[in-house]
């Protein structure tokens, strides 16, 4: 395996001894360079920090860094699960006003949109070229399309997730809507934005495992993975769950759609908390 590959721009004198592949999505690949060193280019390192090497560098505040991007979808993702998880937690949401719950979640989607945009532009401003020693690239992109990579699509769905989550949780603040109203404009795009969630889970599953199934628990990106996949499968189940019965207006199982949201959020919660140690990888 030589040359140049789909998704990155290589030296042409860089031997290309091992890749890994799911479908068209290149995920890892190693490289023999002239002088007979290796490089290891991993998808997910390679976004995060922008290096392809396996040197770490000793962080000093690792907690607290604002100055990176990462740390800014981190927190924004932290705050987001924490409102939705708020919102099915028995002794709020049985005490406060159902329209300050209803306020709980619309915030909280902000949040996850916020949090999933900035996660696409740290995607789509990843360095095109290796280089040894490469760092991140000083260009910044809002907005670029990427077909070849497995990241970008997962950051892209899920963008379109929140952003579904923002049409039911603001449509589901009106009380006043009939049944009909309710499946189309609440129901409707929480499935939508569930199955978003899920497909976005799955591709950055595959993107960490390399293929369809690894288990490496003491990994963090792959406890990270596998904590939001965890949570995206909860969302779904809340999500058939709230489904609006047409000849009763009644939710079809509240207690199970109100566990779901509840796992779901933990789960986002916690691998979002573990996204902040994954920056001090760099």
């Amino acid at each position: 395996m030589t040359g140049t590959r789909s998704a990155l721009r290589i030296p042409e004198a860089w031997v290309v001894e091992e890749r890994k592949k799911v479908g068209p999505f290149v995920t890892h690949e190693r490289y023999r360079l002239p002088d007979g060193s290796h490089l290891t280019w991993d998808s997910r390192r390679h976004r995060k920090t922008g290096r392809i090497d396996e040197q770490r560098r000793p962080v000093e505040h690792p907690w607290w860094r604002p100055k990176l991007l990462g740390w800014w979808v981190a927190a924004l993702f932290i705050v987001g699960s924490f409102l939705f998880a708020l919102g099915t937690f028995p002794p709020y949401a049985n005490h406060v006003d159902v329209r300050v719950v209803g306020i709980t979640y619309f915030l909280g989607s902000l949040f996850f949109t916020s949090a999933g945009y900035l996660q696409y532009v740290q995607t789509i401003n990843a360095p095109d070229e290796l280089t040894p020693g490469a760092g991140v690239s000083h260009r910044t992109r809002l907005l670029a399309v990427q077909p070849h990579r497995i990241d970008w699509w997962a950051a892209s769905v899920q963008s379109v997730g929140t952003l579904l989550f923002n049409v039911s949780t603001y449509s589901a603040m009106n009380t006043a809507f009939s049944t009909q109203q309710q499946e189309r404009r609440v129901w409707a795009p929480d499935m939508l934005g569930s199955i978003a969630f899920m497909v976005a889970s799955t591709l950055a599953w595959i993107e960490v495992c390399d293929g369809w199934w690894a288990w490496r628990p003491h990994d963090t990106p792959w406890r990270i993975v596998a904590l939001n996949l965890v949570g995206s499968i909860a969302f779904q189940i809340s999500a058939i769950a709230a489904f609006i019965q047409p000849t009763t207006g009644e939710v079809a199982n509240v207690s199970l759609a109100d566990l779901g949201t509840f796992v779901g959020a933990i789960g986002f919660l916690v691998a979002a908390v573990l996204l902040i140690p994954e920056l001090a990888d760099r």
